[in-house]
């Protein structure tokens, strides 16, 4: 939230004033108005989950709440204010005898907004509104245990904990929240299918069985005579027409309570209590949403970066509804899945040829869980001063890549689709008018090697939206596309044959596209589960090594090692000087791992931390002395001048094999073949090893120098992440003078983006190490965009440039890392090659 002059603030790009911030909103605390919007704002990424495209019903005390004894003035407001700026989004609900427009709480500058009018409590339902503004049915269940006089938070969590298994056997987690007023809610996630009327019933039949179970304590009945002593399983809330306190929305109590989730682990705690909005600040900043998977999103926002249909889909919206109304899956072979599309990271593309009315080329490539299509009817243009017309069309399903067959006369579409070329992509820019990609196709195929396309939209007026234009652009300087035709000496009297032209030609391209991988750096994988593979027959495995990525050169009996950021190595690991022995090539490049391997014959790169970063020769010599490395080397790259980056995987191992031998400081690890391995099998015999995880290759898949590629798939035991080092904070006890915790961020759009902080995992050794590193980088400035005010508190800014790795639980709902423990420096590794690691 940044302010321009006076009260005046600017939220996400909407104005609006603030006024009377010191007004005390809370006597008994004296919590003011500007503390209210203060925790409003700070809590907003993990409270909007849960309230967006649902109704706002406000609860509001203009003049605060007061004392107990003396309670403010307090009413609810459905309706959006006369004088509500426009830019809040809203919905119409027709009733039977009246219409409310609603805001809804979309996003941050709503939300301070309904603070600024003093809605200290946000009010929503269990259903959303769809893109068309149209009820749907719920998505989520809840139960409020509220307790009679005599009962309190004990009783509550007691019958929590009875709720808890009777809803988990019928396939529904549930979540606790502690109301911040008497009770707590039960939340249980809702696939939707089902009326509010029919989980209404649902939740009464549950109330009324606990009743009959334990009369004395429960009751499902509201009558207020009947509820003293027990406690109130209140079923109702599930109504269409009723609505229940907003998650991490304010209570409108003597005290700034809140409607806080709470682990079952707490709800054990003899002293459970409700959280003060101070606590919850802490909790947020500490664990992120515990509610996280209550309210998952079901496509991810049209963000710039993520446009793929071109045009404003909500992220509630199923992007393939469109395609599923134009088909029938039980008169077309085409495949027609029945839930929406889930988003993906994949760079897949197919061009089909499509022999409709009329012949023409479909255009897909792979975003976010779909394949974005354009119907081209004269296909890829050919030479660079053509434009050829491209119609966008609807989103197809990622399974359409692999299809071919006839569609029936008759059907959308009807003809024989055959495909034309397919493969993989690099992404040069992507926005909503303009589209720029490196297409790598099929080896031999149509497209003779990577074709660099821009598809830029030419349609503004009203029913001309869907015209684009497909452009073949001058490939990319330094890319193997772009190298220059050789031209014969001056001086000659003869030019050279053709035969000759061509083969110097191609010996030119191979050194150009080596040239062009040493200054990429290596193909990387993208992070993946057992599921990102299926069954595998299409995949080889390899088990992953834990320790430094390098490319070696060998080149007339001498090494060259090169790590992932392009920093020479070759000094610092002087036993590799061995590796043309094992290489009967005179010319080789290796992609592989240095590892050092410790207790038990595996790798550990906490080990390899004593080999990096050194400069001086004698400490060089000591430590190979005490921790020699090894180079796993898992793929051959070039072979006497010859390279083989637009060769399948499947060669290039097969080559290796010939090529390299396993002796000494060189081996060359097995690889699975799924045709003989599955995933699972492979996976087991990784942690029967004690090792990091896997890499699941394509077979088919070519070497993208620089690129992360979905043919690439590492499945880890355990989630590891890059990160960058900005700022780091005193220790208290043992560690008191000391550091106490690092500063972790990833970087982003403008700066470095806050991620938590680590503690655990260093040694007296490592502490003082890391401190006399971190010591020249001192800085006043804060290198975070948006790190929590506590983990500031105290904190030591130093320059974001050194990358560490941290292993840890998962990732929470804003973006932070639970329990991370230190593993070590990345020197391999620049800043700009941190990216966050999502499976």
């Amino acid at each position: 939230m940044a302010r321009s002059s006076g009260d005046a603030v600017v939220v996400d790009g909407r104005r609006l004033r603030l006024t009377h911030l010191d007004k005390v909103l809370y006597p008994e605390t004296g919590t003011t108005k500007a503390e209210v919007i203060d925790y409003y704002a700070r809590v907003a990424a993990v409270l909007l989950p849960h309230t967006r495209e649902r109704p706002l019903t406000r609860k509001r005390w203009v003049n605060g709440v007061g004392t107990e004894s003396a309670p403010g003035e307090v009413f609810f407001q459905k309706n959006v204010d006369d004088g509500a700026p426009d830019w809040i989004p809203r919905r119409v609900q027709h009733h039977k005898s009246h219409t409310i427009e609603y805001p809804l709480l979309n996003d941050r500058a709503t939300l301070a907004w309904a603070a600024q009018v003093s809605s200290l409590e946000l009010h929503v339902p269990q259903w959303r509104f769809d893109a068309q503004g149209t009820p749907q049915n719920p998505d989520r269940l809840v139960l409020d245990l509220d307790p009679g006089p005599g009962t309190g938070l004990q009783e509550c969590a007691e019958i929590a904990r009875r709720v808890r298994p009777i809803l988990e056997g019928v396939g529904l987690r549930p979540f606790p929240v502690t109301s911040g007023s008497k009770g707590i809610h039960l939340y249980a996630h809702l696939d939707g299918s089902q009326t509010s009327d029919e989980i209404s019933a649902f939740a009464h039949e549950l109330a009324r069985a606990l009743e009959a179970d334990d009369p004395d304590l429960i009751v499902s009945d509201m009558k207020k005579t009947l509820r003293v002593g027990k406690v109130l399983v209140d079923w109702s809330q599930n109504s269409a027409a009723k609505t229940t306190i907003a998650p991490y929305s304010l209570r409108g109590r003597a005290h700034p309570t809140v409607a806080a989730p709470r682990t079952w682990e707490e709800l054990d705690d003899p002293g459970l209590a409700h959280l003060l909005f101070s606590e919850v600040l802490e909790r947020v900043a500490r664990d992120g949403d515990l509610l996280a998977a209550l309210d998952p999103p079901r496509v991810l926002e049209p963000t710039p970066e993520r446009m793929a249909t071109f045009e404003t889909t909500p992220e509630s919206a199923d992007r393939l509804a469109k395609y599923r109304s134009m088909r029938d899956a039980s008169k077309t072979p085409e495949p027609v899945p029945a839930e929406p599309a889930l988003p993906s990271d994949g760079q897949s593309f197919v061009i089909q040829e499509h022999h409709a009315r009329r012949l023409h080329y479909d255009f897909r490539l792979e975003r976010d869980g779909v394949l974005v299509s354009w119907a081209v009817p004269k296909g890829v243009p050919e030479s660079v001063s053509e434009n050829h017309l491209a119609v966008h069309t609807e989103d197809h399903p990622l399974e359409y890549g692999t299809f071919e067959g006839r569609i029936p006369a008759g059907e959308y579409g009807g003809g024989e689709v055959t495909i034309w070329d397919a493969g993989t992509y690099e992404l040069e820019k992507w926005r909503d008018s303009e589209v720029i990609v490196t297409l790598h196709g099929r080896p031999g195929g149509p497209l003779g090697g990577p074709v660099r396309v821009a598809l830029i939209r030419t349609g503004r007026a009203p029913g001309d939206e869907k015209n684009w234009l497909m452009h073949r652009m001058k490939p990319e300087h330094g890319s193997p596309a772009a190298a220059e035709p050789v031209v014969a000496a001056p001086g000659t009297q003869d030019p050279p044959s053709p035969v000759a032209e061509s083969a110097r030609g191609a010996a030119e391209a191979d050194r150009s596209a080596i040239r062009d991988l040493l200054e990429r750096g290596p193909m990387l994988a993208t992070l993946g589960t057992e599921d990102t593979v299926g069954s595998g027959h299409d995949w080889a495995f390899e088990m992953k090594w834990d320790g430094i990525r390098a490319l070696v050169e060998v080149r007339d009996g001498r090494v060259r090692v090169v790590s992932r950021n392009r920093n020479d190595l070759t000094a610092g690991y002087p036993e590799l000087a061995g590796v043309p022995a094992p290489v009967s090539a005179g010319t080789a490049l290796l992609d592989g791992e240095i590892v050092a391997i410790g207790r038990g014959g595996r790798p550990d790169f906490g080990l390899l931390q004593q080999r990096m970063n050194l400069q001086r020769e004698a400490d060089i010599q000591a430590a190979r002395r005490s921790v020699p490395v090894h180079l796993m080397v898992f793929d051959l790259l070039e072979v006497d001048g010859r390279a083989l980056l637009d060769r399948p995987y499947s060669e290039r191992r097969e080559l290796l094999a010939r090529t390299v031998a396993s002796t000494g400081v060189v081996q060359v690890p097995p690889e699975f073949s799924g045709a003989e391995s599955t995933v699972q099998e492979a996976l087991a015999a990784s942690k029967e090893l004690g090792l990091e995880g896997l890499v699941a290759k394509k077979r088919d898949s070519l070497y993208s120098a620089g690129r992360r590629s979905p043919s690439w798939v590492k499945i880890k035991h355990h989630l590891m992440q890059e990160v960058v080092i900005g700022g780091w904070r005193p220790g208290q006890g043992g560690r008191s003078g000391a550091i106490g915790s690092l500063l972790l961020g990833i970087p982003g759009d403008g700066g470095l983006t806050y991620v938590g902080k680590v503690g655990t995992g260093f040694t007296s050794r490592s502490l003082a190490e890391i401190g006399a590193r971190l010591a020249p980088l001192e800085q006043t400035d804060n290198p975070f965009l948006d790190i929590p005010r506590p983990d500031a508190k105290d904190a030591h800014w130093v320059s974001p440039e050194l990358v560490g790795e941290v292993e840890f639980a998962e990732w929470t709902g804003p973006g932070r890392l639970r329990q991370p423990s230190w593993r070590g420096w990345r020197t391999d590794k620049a800043p700009g090659d941190v990216v966050r690691e999502d499976a």
